[in-house]
């Protein structure tokens, strides 16, 4: 006897039925599961070489990559505290993607004022990070009003206990909110919520500091991910065959390859122009909107090379100019190539975690902005980190010391600081009149 049809003959025929319903229903899942490892397995091959939907989609990403990277250039030439505006609306919109995301529609019906709260803390970072890296230009602006500069000096001097005390705040209001039933989801957010304000603050807004500096170290870094990610694209594009990482089917070792040369290339070539504008080059001490004009200092004046006389029959020149600009250019291009990417392949997994293509549809053919800004933020705390360990101990100046004593000691503190100097130039022998 048949062992199917032994089983069957047990069994009512309602319940046979079933049950030859639930083998078919697995024979045909067990047949589309094979035959879709077979097209991911072929689509892997061939990537994006075979794909009719390509040249659109192209088209798309294209048209979207001109408007955005001409209303930049608008952005950049109206000058610092218009760049400074753009990105904080950049980490605005990130922020509202990412807790929409991370909310539970359903069960915030349950909590009334939880979504006031997010933005509540959402508020604070944003008050203790630019209160931190803006305190210089903010005091050279309102130096020059006595009223102002009386009435701001307190926050300045007490920032940091001013933003704790916003958080405590919120930190109170969140344990009176807690709902018996629900602990779980609400504690799940508070971490949620704080994940978010690490991934958008903590990182991206280390780029301000960059900017009041010199839009270079702004600029620069930005427009090396921008670079990567076109080359990237473009490369895999026409000659993709070979998948780069699984998180990211469509990414290959020819567009990795073939983007990080372009990328370095760009690198230093760019460094050379843009190393030349006094409005990329020349540090905003305060927040006002002219235009800038200063000593460039050495790190953007050219210097020449004798290059070695056995590389003269490969190359046409004796000497070569190079800015010292370009030397460093050369380590951000390197990081943007080769470790930035590592920030998309982070935001890769993590909507495969969550089974999501995209944070948001807010740019047509690229998703939402916080899929464009992944590899932005790691970029943005190397840069800083870079700026300040190889660039920043060359730049100390006697007006660089002035801002940071102004910006970190009230009126009594500098009064007494400018007597104490005088006491000790005096007892060397400098006769110092008060």
């Amino acid at each position: 006897m048949d062992r199917n049809r032994g089983y069957d003959a047990l069994i009512s025929p309602p319940q046979a039925a079933s049950v030859g319903v639930h083998q078919r229903n697995r024979k045909r899942s067990h047949d589309e599961f094979k035959n879709s490892l077979d097209i991911s397995k072929l689509s892997e091959e061939q990537l994006l070489i075979n794909d009719r939907n390509k040249y659109k989609s192209m088209r798309t990403r294209v048209l979207s990559s001109v408007w955005m990277i001409g209303g930049f250039i608008l952005v950049l030439y109206m000058g610092h505290m218009y760049i400074w505006a753009m990105i904080v609306g950049i980490q605005i919109l990130m922020a509202h993607e990412l807790f929409t995301f991370a909310r539970a529609a359903q069960r915030e019906k349950q909590l009334p004022g939880f979504r006031l709260l997010n933005w509540h803390f959402f508020f604070t970072a944003m008050v203790y990070v630019y209160g931190r890296f803006l305190s210089k230009q903010f005091v050279n602006t309102i130096s020059s009003d006595k009223l102002l500069s009386q009435l701001f000096s307190g926050f300045i001097q007490y920032h940091m206990l001013i933003c704790y005390c916003m958080y405590i705040a919120g930190f109170v209001w969140f344990i009176l909110t807690l709902k018996k039933g629900m602990y779980k989801y609400q504690f799940g957010q508070y971490a949620w919520t704080h994940m978010i304000l690490f991934v958008v603050f903590a990182q991206s807004s280390f780029t301000v500091a960059n900017i009041f500096e010199g839009i270079i170290w702004f600029l620069l870094p930005a427009s090396l991910i921008v670079i990567n990610d076109i080359a990237a694209y473009f490369f895999g594009f026409f000659f993709g065959r070979t998948p780069l990482i699984k998180l990211s089917p469509k990414k290959t070792w020819e567009g990795f390859i073939g983007a990080s040369f372009t990328t370095v290339i760009c690198a230093y070539l760019l460094a050379h122009y843009m190393g030349n504008s006094y409005w990329l080059t020349c540090p905003r001490k305060n927040l006002s909107t002219g235009w800038l004009h200063c000593d460039p200092g050495p790190l953007f004046k050219a210097k020449e090379y004798q290059l070695p006389q056995t590389l003269f029959f490969l190359c046409p020149w004796k000497k070569v100019s190079v800015m010292p600009i370009q030397k460093h250019a050369l380590a951000f291009g390197i990081f943007a190539s080769s470790i930035a990417p590592f920030g998309g392949f982070f935001a890769s997994g993590f909507k495969r975690a969550f089974k999501i293509k995209d944070f948001g549809d807010s740019i047509p053919g690229h998703g939402g902005i916080t899929d464009r800004m992944d590899c932005q933020m790691v970029m943005a705390v190397f840069s800083y980190i870079y700026y300040q360990s190889f660039i920043a101990p060359y730049h100390q100046t006697v007006e660089a010391f002035l801002d940071q004593i102004l910006g970190t000691l009230g009126i009594d503190e500098q009064i007494n600081l400018y007597e104490r100097l005088g006491e000790i130039l005096n007892k060397r022998g400098y006769a110092v009149q008060g």
